[in-house]
């Protein structure tokens, strides 16, 4: 797929030119911002859109001597946000996300819906199905050319109710019944919330799911997701609402064989400061490393869990990190280099050249249009704008 253009005749008829790229600058930054969106990628081609960008999706051929984002057709559902998507035999599937299902919708939901995008004719249909379960917050990896993994997500059931409750109650005239609220869901253990433990499957040649089996681990969404053919490496994530883990799993799966295994956990800082794992973390891999940047949390929420307040971010300021690790034999390392600043909820992509880090959030909670790209040079990553 060394050009798109040929590969996608049909779709490069419907795009337009987004950005053009200057000596300044190798990789182009998106035509508009997005965190909370989704990506996908097939061989050299990368794909974004939705969340905050709406209904917009852009792709970008990182193969091509200029590459440049261009627009394709938009989404013809309502807008999402964190729904997860994966690439498979010249389609990509968008499963869950939330968003409200009408613009008039007191409160937003958790949709269980399926959308397609197929590749070669630049179009969007809806599946005929529904996902079993909540998936919003989840990762999804193609397995092969009919199966999709699907790792975490939200509790469709709980969460609706629980939205639908706090946007209901007018904050201002029943203040007290509005908090009480929020502290009843939050002040709860990891497993009440009960998020999905198993591997969903979803089955693109018969429109049909099932599962292989339950994690060992405790559910967890935003989890950062790297796949090297059959084996999945899960990095980090969230327990509950505002609490993370800094654990980092691998599972491998070939046919019925699944296989969980722990890594090391992401380390303490330099500080020596507890950590305290991240939620929508950007990863990929370089030069037989494997790296990962930014993500958010709140600094201090695992010490209140171990003083038994599982309300774990109340009165925490969120905190979005700069922080860049590499995971290099069996090692995790917290290198010197920085993000230019904190950044969460975007997309990340492996290519030959280094991981690119696309778009996201900052800690303003502004969507970013930013495309950086993080190489793995001597020990150290080095950030290419």
């Amino acid at each position: 797929m060394k050009n798109s253009c040929t590969r996608f005749a049909m779709v490069c008829a419907f795009l337009s030119l987004s950005t053009s790229v200057t000596a300044q600058q190798l990789w182009p930054d998106l035509p508009q911002p997005i965190k909370n969106g989704i990506s996908a990628q097939a061989d050299n081609i990368v794909y974004v859109g939705l969340g905050a960008a709406g209904q917009s999706f852009y792709a970008m051929d990182t193969a091509s001597s200029h590459p440049q984002w261009q627009k394709l057709a938009d989404f013809i559902g309502p807008v999402t946000d964190q729904a997860t998507a994966a690439a498979i035999n010249g389609k990509i599937y968008i499963f869950s996300g939330s968003g409200k299902a009408a613009v008039t919708d007191k409160s937003p939901i958790i949709f269980d819906s399926v959308y397609v995008y197929d590749i070669n004719n630049n179009t969007w249909s809806k599946q005929n199905t529904r996902t079993p379960v909540g998936l919003l917050g989840s990762s999804a990896y193609p397995l092969n050319q009919t199966e999709i993994a699907i790792f975490g997500g939200y509790n469709k059931q709980q969460f609706d109710q629980y939205l639908h409750a706090v946007s209901t109650i007018d904050k201002q005239t029943e203040s007290k019944k509005w908090q009480q609220t929020v502290t009843d869901f939050m002040a709860r253990a990891p497993e009440s919330y009960q998020w999905n433990q198993a591997i969903q499957i979803y089955h693109t040649d018969t429109n049909s799911w099932s599962t292989k089996g339950n994690s060992p681990y405790l559910a967890n969404c935003g989890a950062a997701l790297v796949g090297d053919k059959d084996r999945i490496t899960l990095i980090s994530g969230e327990i509950k609402p505002g609490l993370r883990t800094p654990i980092v799993k691998t599972v491998t799966i070939k046919g019925d064989d699944v296989n969980w295994q722990s890594l090391a956990p992401l380390p303490d800082a330099a500080s020596g400061q507890l950590q305290e794992g991240v939620a929508g973390a950007y990863a990929g891999t370089n030069q037989g490393s494997l790296i990962v940047a930014g993500g958010a949390n709140f600094i201090g929420a695992r010490e209140k869990v171990e003083q038994g307040h599982w309300f774990a971010h109340d009165g925490l300021r969120k905190h979005w990190s700069d922080d860049i690790y590499t995971y290099r034999g069996d090692k995790w390392a917290l290198v010197s280099t920085k993000l230019p600043q904190g950044l969460a909820y975007g997309a990340s992509f492996s290519t030959p050249d280094g991981v690119l880090m696309v778009g996201g959030e900052n800690a303003t909670g502004q969507p970013q249009a930013k495309v950086y790209l993080l190489r793995y040079e001597q020990s150290d990553v080095r950030i290419i704008d």
